[in-house]
């Protein structure tokens, strides 16, 4: 298994760190929730840490592993049922595939969500 991709390369001082801006949005929920009390440096570290091991989770980028562990500390702290969370992963999923190709992604472009 091949370690995950760095979050940002100081060979290339001036290409951002992040690659979109979810990635800037799932780095500021971790320290923010870090803040909070939530969970410690050391719990964050042992949950990204074990996600970054799953064997089935080799092809994962390294920010989805952040977004990986927050899921699953949201979950364990019930910030969210799982549920919850999988319910809105789906609607992003179908937000993403209705958008058109260069339009911001957003969740009310989830077909889904148009109707009621």
């Amino acid at each position: 298994m091949s370690p995950p991709n760095p979050p940002f390369s100081t060979e290339r001082p001036d290409e951002p760190v992040f690659a979109a801006p979810w990635e800037a949005q799932a780095f500021a929920l971790a320290v923010l929730l870090n803040q909070k009390g939530v969970f410690g440096w050391d719990e964050w570290t042992r949950t990204l840490a074990e996600e970054i091991h799953r064997p089935e989770t080799e092809a994962r980028r390294y920010y989805e592993h952040w977004l990986a562990a927050l899921e699953r500390l949201a979950a364990e702290k019930e910030l969210a049922a799982s549920a919850e969370l999988a319910a809105r992963r789906d609607a992003w999923e179908r937000a993403t595939r209705a958008t058109p190709h260069g339009r911001p992604i957003l969740l009310e472009n989830d077909p889904l969500a148009r109707r009621g």
